[in-house]
């Protein structure tokens, strides 16, 4: 089982339920209301591996295209 506080307090960003944390030069996003559901991409909103049916894909690449501004140091 996955700690959600330990991942929510690592995530440069949360929007709507979804933790986006870079790892590296890729984005790990984790639905934290469904944990099993998961994805990887690159820093552009490419998918890498995912977990997300594709609507919920659509969603998190619009969420992390408005607001990737904000996980930049």
């Amino acid at each position: 089982m996955h700690n959600m506080t330990q991942i929510a307090d690592e995530a440069q960003l949360i929007v709507n339920g979804y933790a986006f944390t870079k790892d590296g030069s890729n984005i790990k996003v984790l639905n934290l209301h469904e944990p099993a559901k998961a994805t990887l991409m690159m820093s552009d909103g490419e998918i890498i591996e995912t977990s997300m049916d594709d609507i919920e894909l659509d969603i998190i690449q619009e969420y992390y295209a408005r607001n990737k501004k904000y996980m930049e140091e």
